[in-house]
């Protein structure tokens, strides 16, 4: 059980919440801050005085003031007007994930919700209701405003929501997971709008992978530096000792654990080759660089799940009621950015690996790793596939923060665009795992043209791992079975349950 209060989530909870359905609940520091906010929250629903978005409308039509008697309507509205998403709809562990966030930003207890509104927002997290939100709309600024509203618009038994693979109406899966609609109150409907979940979501869930990426990356970069028979000399710790960033001294160790005692590099310690070309010299620079991007990234991702970012914002301390911009998603739409280029990059170097294997001139190899050359055309296409992955994350690395199109009549004039970055994001994450994953696919077809039995120690289950799903390319067959199967092993987290203890923990 994920006990949550606003201060202390991680994002190792927030995957097993989105991914392996862990169960949530509001801690009771949570529940206090809720039921002080929400106190101020009642007395101002009975005042004359405008307070934004309580007696008033929203963005540019916070000048109208709103009566007592339709503030209830108000809310209900807001939500219904709001939910104007479109394109496919988000995965669901994004939607889980965004839930998630949601209710702890909440139970910071800055936000003036109702307990029984927290509480339906969990239960629909808990009884896996999963709300078919569009993933196009949001500008990253008074927050993820549209894909919000396609969750709240489920709590009110309205919009859609997907149940075991089918799209049905929000009241009928509330229904089917023993729930019943609810009405919002005063605040409530902005409450659960106006903050940057669906792009924190998403980039807390891509963060996540990126560590398991980065550290495929460092053993499909081994073996094919087994494959191609490269040197261990470029590893040497003094060479990073000055010039020493973390995840260059990491990249160094983890190559020089999984090569040790490798009778194919040993080999050829004294062939006519000075050095070894880029991509395999400079795996610790290029490799390192981006694990030192993923951690630049952390704090910021943490300090954002973390924190309460509506307005306007409720102080129970002193009973104020504080308009600002924390929905603005800037922070995160920075770090999305700064991310994917890092993560192109392991793609980027990766394809000039695999293009490396499988040319004749380059790696004293048979031309595409076919032992037929001409009849058959071997493992040649997946570079292509490689390079067309790696030329889709060159465009999708373009930053979108540094675009900002004004919205609500010039009220919202600067955006931040963070959920087309953390999309993208996820997209170019996606694209590395596949290039990755013929990486991983072509070295061990280069391992079995030298011979399997002289790797290191260290890569020998990694080797074993994928011939256990891909046989060794003996003539030509349809490749995407094998690439398909190869990317698997990378995802579901099985190539790096093979190399346990043979690499450094995290990416420190």
């Amino acid at each position: 059980m994920i006990g949550i209060d606003g201060n202390s989530l991680s994002i190792a909870e927030v995957v097993k919440v989105a991914r392996h359905y862990e169960p949530v609940e509001l801690t009771e520091t949570g529940r206090r801050q809720v039921v002080a906010s929400r106190a101020v929250v009642e007395k101002l629903l009975n005042s004359e005085n405008p307070v934004y978005g309580i007696s008033t409308g929203f963005g540019d039509l916070s000048r109208i003031w709103i009566s007592p008697p339709e503030r209830e309507k108000l809310q209900r509205n807001l939500i219904l007007s709001h939910a104007a998403g479109v394109g496919s709809y988000l995965p669901e562990d994004v939607v889980r994930a965004a839930m998630l966030l949601r209710a702890n930003s909440l139970a910071k207890g800055y936000s003036g919700i109702r307990p029984e509104t927290m509480e339906m927002l969990i239960a629909m997290l808990n009884r896996r209701v999963y709300p078919a939100v569009p993933s196009k709309g949001s500008v990253g600024a008074s927050g993820d405003l549209s894909p919000l509203s396609h969750i709240a618009l489920v709590m009110m038994g309205e919009g859609k929501a997907l149940v075991e693979g089918k799209c049905v109406s929000g009241a009928d899966a509330l229904a089917a997971a023993g729930l019943q609609p609810i009405a919002f109150g005063g605040k409530e409907g902005l409450a659960l709008i106006n903050g940057t979940q669906i792009m924190t979501a998403i980039g807390v869930l891509v963060w996540h992978d990126a560590t398991e990426l980065m550290k495929a990356a460092d053993i499909a970069a081994a073996m094919s530096l087994e494959a191609l028979r490269g040197t261990r000399t470029a590893f040497d710790e003094r060479i990073s000792r000055v010039r020493p960033h973390p995840g260059q001294l990491a990249t160094c160790s983890n190559l020089l654990r999984l090569t040790v005692d490798s009778r194919i590099m040993e080999s050829h310690e004294h062939c006519e080759k000075v050095q070894d070309a880029y991509s395999l010299r400079c795996i610790p620079q290029v490799h390192g660089a981006s694990k030192d991007a993923v951690m630049r990234t952390l704090d910021t991702l943490t300090v954002e799940m973390n924190s309460a970012t509506d307005n306007p914002l409720i102080f129970p301390d002193t009973g104020e009621v504080i308009s600002g911009g924390n929905f603005h998603g800037q922070p995160v739409a920075l770090a999305m950015d700064y991310l994917k280029t890092a993560l192109a990059e392991i793609g980027s170097i990766s394809e000039r690996r695999i293009n490396r294997m499988l040319d004749a001139h380059l790696s004293d190899l048979p031309p595409f790793l076919t032992a037929y050359p001409g009849v058959d055309s071997g493992l040649m296409i997946t570079q292509y596939t490689a390079a067309a992955l790696v030329s889709e994350n060159k465009v999708l690395a373009h930053p979108a923060c540094v675009d900002s199109i004004p919205t609500s009549a010039n009220q919202e004039d600067h955006v931040s665009m963070g959920t087309i970055a953390a999309r993208k994001l996820r997209k170019v994450v996606q694209n590395a795992q596949n290039v990755l994953g013929i990486e991983y696919l072509a070295a061990c077809q280069a391992i079995d043209l030298n011979n399997a039995g002289e790797l290191s120690p260290s890569t020998v289950p990694a080797y074993r791992l994928l011939r256990q799903q891909v046989s060794t390319l003996a003539e030509d067959r349809t490749m995407y079975p094998d690439i398909n199967q190869a990317v698997g092993l990378i995802k579901s987290g099985a190539l790096l349950g093979t190399l346990e203890g043979k690499l450094l923990p995290g990416l420190e």
